[in-house]
């Protein structure tokens, strides 16, 4: 079972990419499950059409501590299994403490059982690592595998170099590492090869550019995966090959984080901040 986790800035299509990439694999044959690790509990949306799925900390409030997996996992999209984490209310307690509760939760209802025969757990996590909750996945061993999605926006970058300095962190003293950055396209001038190149600098790859495309946006509107809704189109063709990809990844390491002054040097030079 390959244990992955998405990062990324906040807004940059974390959960939208995720769930395109998971039905992908799904229709390779792969049999995997999403955990959503954002209080927003849209990591799953698409997969499952739309359906407001009940998150473990609400089904905790709710219901206590006797639960099956059953209440908390719901089957999604060619037998995708779906969860959500959830968050604490508004104003109250720590949104990465749900991630942390609900990964040790879905453990003990045996969610990762070696008969569940899993491919895949994909864990789709809130924005940057500012906190030790959201870093929780990578920290304790729970995802093995790191995919950034990124843009050539000067934020996205910045976010994903940080995200890079908590793999380095945790990279040096466990077993996870990073698989690589996702280019979701903003159309920015140069955009690939600046991508290419942040990639080369930190010592891993752009494992695939996804073009910006407005049937994403028409298949959300339709609560599907791209995949699902238009099987046809190009832009499925681009999550199916991203799929590929990263089942086909054997390039994994310790990144190596730009400073800032060479994180702005590379901006200028590919004539971002000019």
């Amino acid at each position: 079972m390959r244990k992955i986790a998405i990062y990324g800035k906040g807004g940059i299509g974390k959960s939208t990419t995720t769930q395109n990439t998971v039905a992908g694999l799904a229709e390779m044959g792969k049999k995997v499950m999403v955990v959503g690790c954002d209080p927003k509990a849209d990591s799953t949306r698409l997969l499952l059409h739309g359906l407001a799925q009940k998150t473990v900390l609400d089904t905790l409030r709710d219901e206590g501590e006797d639960i099956d997996l059953d209440d908390v996992m719901k089957p999604g999209f060619s037998g995708t299994s779906c969860v959500e984490s959830g968050g604490p209310e508004p104003g109250v307690g720590c949104a990465g403490r749900g991630i942390i509760t609900s990964i040790n939760l879905l453990e003990q209802l045996g969610a990762y059982d070696a008969e569940k025969a899993l491919d895949y757990v994909f864990y789709d996590v809130l924005g940057d690592v500012v906190c030790g909750g959201f870093a929780m996945p990578i920290r304790d061993g729970k995802a093995e595998e790191v995919y950034i999605v990124v843009s050539g926006e000067m934020m996205a970058m910045y976010a994903a170099n940080n995200i890079c300095k908590s793999i380095a962190k945790f990279g040096k003293v466990g077993t996870v590492r990073l698989g690589g950055l996702i280019c979701n396209s903003r159309k920015v001038d140069n955009e690939a090869n600046m991508i290419e190149e942040f990639a080369r600098q930190l010592g891993t790859q752009m494992i695939h550019f996804v073009p910006r495309e407005n049937m994403v946006q028409h298949a959300e509107i339709n609560r599907k995966t791209v995949i699902d809704h238009a099987p046809d189109h190009a832009q499925a063709n681009e999550y199916r090959s991203l799929a590929k990809k990263i089942n086909d990844n054997s390039m994994f390491v310790i990144p190596q984080p730009l400073e800032m002054s060479a994180l702005e040097e590379l901006l200028v030079g590919f004539g971002i901040m000019n």
